[in-house]
């Protein structure tokens, strides 16, 4: 077996971020980059600087300004997937094949605007029907597989900085909890984060950017996440939320999640 170390981050433009993509993949040198929120189309992605670090295999599915992800790799990337669960053209998956067998998903959810009524917000609707579509492709998945990215919803009530203050706010209401278990059990899901940082330790991906110095009330949200299929998931070693990377000069409001995998 071979120990492969595969990210995903949200990145909020990657462009803007360059400069602290860059270190990252310095100092953490994983195999595969999954980026979310790219806001950049094919043709104007900086794939020069991930070329001249090694990573030379790209798989990528940008729009002009809004959302967009991209896999970046060390290794070989075969059999490219797009889904289009947002049923609408947006940019928001992107899948490939390791040659270990692996097969990666990487996925952008929407975050489905600020009231928690599909009758009163259409975009909450969007993401609940987005969240059905994906639950009907995992009722059906065989092979075994790693989706990682932005699902927008933080399902525990120790993913979030107060349940109380949360529970009606869009990301942590019981519908969008109840609509993510439901994919979680449609393939029998295992969420890594809560496999190497049980609940209800504390395990936050993202910070708002409202707050000066997001350190000091640490009003965190557990937005981000690696699901592994149950066959897969036993050859998960290590999981890693790099939070200090918060802090580092205009940075994401996400942080990175890295798992190691011995494939």
């Amino acid at each position: 077996m071979t120990r492969i170390k595969i990210a995903s981050w949200n990145i909020n433009s990657v462009r803007a971020r360059l400069p602290i993509v860059e270190r990252f993949l310095i100092s953490e040198a994983p195999d595969v980059l999954c980026l979310q929120e790219t806001k950049a189309q094919d043709f104007v992605f900086p794939a020069e600087m991930f070329r001249k670090l090694g990573y030379v295999h790209h798989k990528l599915n940008g729009q002009k300004m809004h959302h967009g992800v991209a896999i970046v790799s060390k290794l070989p990337l075969h059999d490219e997937g797009r889904h289009d669960w947002q049923d609408n053209g947006e940019a928001r998956h992107i899948g490939a094949r390791l040659d270990c067998g692996l097969r990666l998903e990487n996925v952008y959810i929407p975050a489905g605007g600020d009231v928690p009524d599909r009758d009163l917000n259409p975009k909450f609707g969007q993401k609940l029907d987005f969240i059905e579509r994906m639950t009907r492709w995992s009722e059906k998945l065989a092979e075994p597989t790693l989706i990682v990215g932005d699902f927008n919803v933080a399902p525990l009530e120790c993913d979030v900085w107060s349940h109380k203050a949360l529970v009606d706010v869009v990301s942590h209401t019981p519908i969008e909890i109840e609509a993510l278990d439901k994919l979680q059990q449609a393939h029998g899901w295992v969420d890594l984060g809560r496999r190497f940082v049980p609940a209800p330790e504390r395990c936050f991906t993202w910070w708002s950017y409202r707050s000066p110095d997001f350190t000091v009330n640490d009003r965190g949200r557990r937005l981000d996440h690696m699901w592994a299929s149950p066959s897969l998931a036993g050859q998960a070693v290590a999981h890693v939320v790099h939070e200090p990377v918060r802090s580092w000069e205009r940075p994401s409001d996400h942080v990175p999640l890295v798992v190691e995998l011995d494939c």
